[in-house]
């Protein structure tokens, strides 16, 4: 069975730095996608950046370049998401999510790669002016 449960969520203001964590279980880093997605009030779902299991590979929606950054440890089998700069257009509820290899590459196509996948709960995030 898939679990991700996330972790780390909080409030700040603006130019602050969260870190949110996700324990996974239940397959191997390997063979998936991991990411963060993000979702605010009357907005649709949005792929906030993944890493490939495989490989490393990362990819970041643009609005997070530079700001955020992820890391796996496949020994912990957690992903992480380095938040710094924080926005309040950062603030919405933040999910762990694990998408197949065989769907997701980790691109700009993250996005619409998501219902292939697991999602795990949300965690609030909330940026302050």
């Amino acid at each position: 069975e898939v679990q991700l449960q996330a972790s780390g969520g909080g409030s700040v203001e603006a130019g602050g730095s969260l870190r949110l964590s996700c324990a996974a279980s239940g397959f191997l880093f390997e063979d998936y996608t991991l990411g963060w997605v993000r979702q605010a009030p009357g907005k649709e779902r949005e792929g906030v950046s993944c890493i490939r299991g495989s490989d490393g590979r990362t990819y970041y929606v643009p609005s997070a370049e530079g700001r955020f950054t992820i890391s796996s440890d496949d020994a912990k089998n957690t992903v992480d998401l380095q938040m710094n700069s924080l926005k309040p257009e950062d603030s919405a509820v933040y999910y762990c999510v694990a998408v197949s290899v065989l769907f997701s590459a980790c691109d700009s196509d993250f996005t619409g790669t998501l219902h292939f996948g697991y999602t795990g709960q949300g965690t609030q995030v909330t940026v302050s002016s």
